[in-house]
C-alpha cells in the first residue's frame, strides 16, 4: 500500500491468525485486519448518525446512560457524547485493547478524543456483558459490531443478534430506549426478529456517495428499534 505507514498492529485477543494494523496516510487512519479494510475516518457520516438517529428518538436525555458497542475510530462515542448533557454517562465497549490504547494515543484527534470526556467510560471485553448484565438499565444501545449481523468474523458475535441476544437488549434498556445497531448489509430476518421482540423498528438506508462498500453503492443500514414507553 503506497504512502501508508504502519503505526502499529496487534493480534485480536483469542484469534491469533487475525491480526490488527493501524495505517496511516496523511491525515486519514484506517485499521486493516488481516489485509482488508475494517474502518477509516475518511467517511463516518452513517457512524455518527447511529447515535444522532437513536438520540431523536428519546422522549429525554437529561441524565441519559448510553452503551456504545465498538470503539472503532471513536466517531459514534464522539456523536453519542455531543447529545447527552452533563448529567449523562457514555460507555464503549471495546474488545481489543489496541484500539483504545490507539484511540487515546494515536489517532483520536480524528474524533476529537471523545475518550477524554470526563463523561465518558470504557469497558474492555464484550459488548454482551454489558447487555447481559447491565450496572443499571440503559438508555440506548449503539451496536457498530462486527460490521453487522451477516458480516461476522467472530462467532460469539452472532449472539448479539440472535432472539437471545435481542431479548437482552430489550431487558436492559429503559421503556422508551432505543437500541440502534449498523451494517454494511440489509437483513430482512433481523427486522422481523426486532419487531417480533416488541420493538417499534425503522430501517434507515444512510448513503455516502464515494464511501466504499461491498456493492459499491455507498448505502450503510442502520435500524433503530425503540422499546415502547
Amino acid at each position: 500500500m503506497e504512502d501508508w505507514i504502519t503505526l502499529d498492529q496487534d493480534v485480536i485477543p483469542g484469534d491469533p491468525d487475525s491480526v490488527l494494523y493501524l495505517m496511516k496516510c496523511q491525515d486519514e487512519y484506517t485499521i486493516f485486519v488481516n489485509g482488508r479494510e475494517l474502518m477509516s475516518n475518511g467517511m463516518h457520516g452513517s457512524e455518527d448518525a447511529l447515535a444522532d438517529e437513536a438520540c431523536d428518538l428519546i422522549a429525554d436525555l437529561t441524565g441519559a446512560r448510553i452503551l456504545v458497542g465498538g470503539l472503532g475510530l471513536g466517531f459514534t462515542l464522539a456523536a453519542a457524547l455531543r447529545r447527552v448533557d452533563e448529567t449523562g454517562r457514555v460507555t464503549v465497549a471495546e474488545l481489543i485493547p489496541a484500539v483504545e490504547r490507539w484511540n487515546r494515543e494515536l489517532m483520536g484527534v480524528a474524533s476529537g478524543h471523545p475518550l477524554r470526556d470526563s463523561r465518558c467510560d470504557v469497558y474492555i471485553g464484550d459488548v454482551g456483558a454489558v447487555i447481559d448484565m447491565p450496572p443499571e438499565p440503559w438508555t440506548a444501545i449503539l451496536l457498530d459490531v462486527d460490521n453487522g449481523p451477516k458480516a461476522l468474523t467472530r462467532p460469539y458475535n452472532t449472539w448479539l443478534y440472535s432472539h437471545a441476544g435481542l431479548k437482552a437488549a430489550w431487558d436492559a434498556l429503559v421503556p422508551g430506549g432505543v437500541l440502534g445497531i449498523w451494517s454494511v448489509l440489509d437483513d430482512d430476518e433481523l427486522s422481523d426478529m426486532l419487531e417480533a421482540q416488541g420493538f417499534d423498528v425503522e430501517v434507515i438506508q444512510y448513503v455516502e456517495r464515494g464511501r466504499a462498500t461491498p456493492d459499491n453503492s455507498g448505502q450503510h443500514i442502520l435500524w433503530m428499534a425503540q422499546k415502547p414507553s
